[in-house]
């Protein structure tokens, strides 16, 4: 290892969901929304060294030691293939940078979950055209999503990957140091590590991925015990199940000097994971259901949380399906409110009525998963250009650009249900995503979120009660409920459930 050796680091981030109705072209990485806009060069340090996001946390992790070459990060919002256009364009942007710069290490803030038209693992084909610029003792190292479908060819053209622990993720930060260690040990080294990959033979569902229940917090938790006598790092992909690809599902990761304890590492970890395949559950309500149990049970100031898991946009859910708005404002509820609907147009149609106008709408409903969209005449309660700070556990003092937004109450029936809408689909996670359009979401009795998991970091310090709803969307509950044709065979759709 040189005194101060320079490490490129770059990142792309997207989460496919295959079954999802619409992908990620170049423009969806370019622009802000949710996560910062493209970032280049020298200007990656500035943006993200404060920020909780992977790529920061490695630059506060290594500046004492290292220096930087900084070539990219992009990002888009979780939604269906990748086109090979813009791939293409980032992963050349990496690999000329790469070529030009002779960096002595590189670092690399990936998901793991990416789809590409042409390429169904993503990174592990980012990863090889990297290995093929560098070169084979070039050490390479990235950190990944825990929800990442983790593939033999990351594995083999990485020296080593390091995978979030927490969902919700509020350790990104602390991976990225992980990925610095093992970085640091490799380059010290100056050979490559043992590895050893595994692989569950079932699907875990998303919502039941939660770190902060079992069996998840117990596998997770248990993970620093075993990095000793020779096995440097050991984690847990859990997978990201819509996305028809062979390897998609979890995987146990493990890299040390000690080949033989590295594998009997893995091999003892996935032991662990069979053997608790039948704990991924947890109970789901219809939407009707859902609103009946919320009904009876939330009050101002102390507020059931109603989670609309299938139509989440952080797992590339359209948010904008109606059936649990629809079952709200039939049901009657009362100090109700609802976020985030994703209807540029709708948002548009508030904005140019003007705070305090009423209208007749079509909200929602433009990708075939509800019968219609849902017809209601609204008033606009409050306005909001979108861009502002969100301070709960994830997002952490992040600067979201959601572009217009607006509050609206449904005046239709005898309900009292508000509706927060946004220009750019985003996942519901964090409560002033709400208050921008001023919902206190402590003040409801019942909060809907479109959200799987993400929200627990911010929501669960209000909630009497979560419960979770399984209404039209997206992001499937159950695998069972879909038809995969390029997973390998054998696998079982969810824990106990039907094989591939």
């Amino acid at each position: 290892m040189t005194a101060r050796p320079r490490i490129a680091i770059a990142g792309i981030q997207h989460e496919t969901n295959t079954f999802a109705p619409f992908g990620a072209g170049w423009d969806d990485f370019v622009r802000a929304d949710g996560w910062p806009e493209m970032t280049v060069g020298e200007a990656i340090i500035d943006v993200f060294t404060p920020l909780s996001i992977p790529i920061g946390g490695f630059v506060r992790a290594a500046r004492a030691e290292c220096d930087f070459l900084p070539i990219v990060w992009a990002a888009a919002e979780p939604c269906s293939y990748v086109a090979d256009d813009a791939f293409d364009r980032l992963s050349a942007m990496i690999c000329d940078a790469l070529a030009a710069g002779n960096p002595d290490a590189v670092y690399l803030d990936l998901h793991g979950a990416m789809v590409v038209e042409s390429h169904e693992d993503g990174e592990g084909e980012l990863l090889r055209r990297v290995r093929a610029v560098v070169g084979p003792g070039l050490p390479v190292v990235a950190s990944l999503d825990m929800h990442a479908n983790i593939t033999q060819g990351m594995v083999e053209h990485a020296d080593a990957l390091a995978v979030y622990r927490t969902y919700p993720h509020i350790d990104m930060v602390e991976t990225a140091g992980r990925a610095y260690r093992l970085l640091r040990q490799r380059l010290k080294r100056g050979e490559p590590f043992a590895k050893a990959l595994r692989k569950p033979p079932f699907l875990i569902p998303l919502y039941t991925q939660c770190t902060d229940f079992e069996p998840c917090g117990g596998l997770y938790a248990g993970l620093p015990a075993l990095e000793r006598d020779g096995v440097a790092s050991v984690d847990i992909g859990i997978g990201f199940p819509p996305a028809d690809i062979a390897e998609c599902g979890p995987a146990v990761i493990a890299y040390g000097t000690d080949d033989a304890a590295v594998r009997e590492t893995a091999d003892r970890l996935l032991d662990r994971i069979v053997a608790v395949e039948s704990e991924f559950q947890s109970p789901l309500f219809d939407a009707t259901g859902a609103v009946r149990y919320a009904r009876q049970r939330g009050r101002p100031g102390d507020p059931i949380i109603i989670a609309d898991l299938q139509d989440n946009p952080g797992a590339g859910g359209t948010s904008d399906t109606t059936s649990l708005l629809k079952a709200m404002v039939e049901g009657g509820l009362k100090n109700a409110a609802l976020g985030l609907i994703w209807d540029p147009a709708t948002a548009e149609a508030a904005h140019a009525a003007g705070v305090g106008a009423e209208f007749e709408r079509m909200i929602g409903g433009r990708y075939g998963y509800d019968a219609e969209p849902f017809s209601a005449r609204v008033r606009v309660e409050a306005l909001s250009d979108g861009t502002f700070t969100c301070h709960g556990a994830i997002l952490n003092d992040l600067t979201v650009s959601l572009g217009k937004m607006a509050r609206l109450r449904i005046l239709s029936g005898d309900s009292d249900v508000q509706v927060a809408v946004c220009s750019v689909r985003y996942q519901c996670l964090d409560q002033e995503l709400l208050r921008v359009v001023g919902i206190e979401p402590r003040e409801q009795a019942v909060v809907a979120l479109k959200s799987s998991v993400h929200f627990r970091a911010d929501f669960d310090r209000i909630a009497q009660e979560i419960i979770l709803v399984e209404a039209p969307g997206a992001n499937f509950c159950r695998g069972e409920t879909v038809t995969y044709k390029k997973l390998r065979p054998g696998v079982r759709l969810g824990p106990g459930g039907p094989a591939n």
